[in-house]
């Protein structure tokens, strides 16, 4: 835009980009001020089963997009859901945090409860901590835990940090398990609780700002 001669500083068109700004204040493009920058928001959105994490579907499936309530503005997922599953997603109107909190080596951890069938032991879960190669794919270190059986069902929650495609059901199914339920609750420490689906509620400003210090 600057070459083009669109861009001016208190009304003298730029010709470099090598141009210091103490303030947007007097930048105008095409002859319109630069507004400020929209501060970064971040909120939580109870995502549903059978919908797919992405702004449109060409085989005409449902999305978030479609779930999300009127008048919320523009916002991108922080990762995805599979379509079956559930619960706690971030959405976020800065492109900069998406990354932050999609990047492996921030290690932002997630933390999921999967209803499965078959059988499986505490021990078998608790040696997942060390990581697992399923089909030459190198899944890391996941602490899992059994929290209580029904019958062949039973209940596991998983902590992980990696978010690999599919990861929870690849590991779970690599166990011997079919997974028929599965549930994300945490994301950092952003928690899920007791947000009704397809409900959205925006993340406090100062819990975001302390967040963020804490990520590299």
């Amino acid at each position: 835009m600057i070459e083009a001669g669109r861009v001016a500083l208190d009304g003298k068109t730029l010709d470099t980009p090598v141009t210091l700004l103490a303030s947007l204040h007097g930048v105008t493009v095409d002859g319109e001020p630069v507004k400020q920058p929209i501060p970064a928001k971040l909120y939580r959105f109870h995502k549903s089963a059978g919908v797919l994490t992405t702004e449109r579907d060409p085989g005409g499936r449902r999305t978030i997009y479609d779930t999300l309530p009127k008048g919320l503005p523009r916002v991108m997922p922080v990762g995805r859901l599979d379509m079956n599953t559930e619960g706690l997603l971030l959405l976020t109107n800065d492109g900069g945090l998406k990354r932050l909190l999609e990047l492996p080596r921030n290690g932002v951890e997630r933390i999921y409860r999967a209803r499965a069938f078959g059988e499986v032991s505490q021990d078998q879960l608790e040696a997942l901590i060390d990581g697992v190669t399923i089909e030459g794919v190198r899944y890391g270190s996941i602490d899992a835990n059994l929290e209580r059986r029904t019958g062949r069902n039973q209940w596991i929650e998983m902590k992980l940090t990696e978010g690999k495609n599919r990861e929870v059901r690849r590991v779970l199914e690599h166990l011997g398990l079919k997974v028929n339920r599965l549930i994300r609750t945490a994301y950092g420490p952003f928690w899920l609780d007791d947000l009704p689906k397809n409900q959205v509620d925006p993340v406090q400003q100062h819990d975001l700002v302390s967040f963020r210090k804490t990520l590299k």
